[in-house]
């Protein structure tokens, strides 16, 4: 289990320029078949658990992760967002911006992959294989917010805040669980739809 509580340590947080440096790593990520790498739950608020297989849900999202129990002012009536189910965020991306491996689960998304996320590879309504679930890209945006700023730096929420990078999704992208199924650390994530 991860904690997310205490884990700023300013001296791994990277300035603008170095971030922007990354970016050219960050555009030779996979665009058809990437690979998952990272399942991580939040089984609490602050608390993050690394796990090497995991099911998906098209109720609950990832099983044991607390998706369903967060109230969203941006849904219908402030439960969890239905568009917002589950996110992917590009390991490239967090791995520089986190700058260990062991840091990447501290940025909250369910799944790390290495696979270009950005809007023109990925357009709303693209789906994705991964293990035996499928999961569909929604239109709702993924933003850095204060949380995120606490734990890499203030450099790191302005760099995945650009036009640049909010095309890029840096900060990664929302979907939703669309069929049910298992998946392990490893798979194979693959683009079977787009609109």
């Amino acid at each position: 289990m991860v904690s997310t509580e205490d884990s700023t340590d300013a001296a791994l947080h990277l300035d603008l320029e170095r971030l922007e440096a990354g970016l050219d790593e960050i555009r030779r990520s996979p665009a058809d078949d990437g690979t998952l790498l990272m399942i991580v739950r939040r089984p609490a608020v602050d608390r993050r658990e690394v796990v090497d297989e995991g099911s998906l849900d098209v109720a609950v999202g990832l099983v044991g992760d607390t998706w369903q129990d967060r109230p969203s002012s941006s849904s219908d009536d402030g439960g969890p967002h239905p568009e917002a189910q589950l996110t992917l965020v590009n390991s490239r991306a967090i791995d520089l911006i986190a700058r260990s491996r062991e840091r990447w689960a501290l940025a909250g998304d369910q799944l790390v992959v290495d696979l270009d996320l950005s809007a023109q590879n990925l357009p709303q309504g693209t789906r994705l294989s991964i293990g035996s679930a499928v999961i569909e890209v929604t239109a709702k945006p993924h933003t850095g917010c204060l949380k995120f700023a606490g734990r890499f730096g203030h450099d790191a929420l302005r760099f995945v805040s650009t036009s640049e990078a909010m095309a890029m999704r840096l900060r990664g992208v929302n979907t939703r669980v669309v069929r049910s199924g298992a998946i392990r650390a490893g798979d194979t994530v693959a683009k079977i739809a787009a609109p």
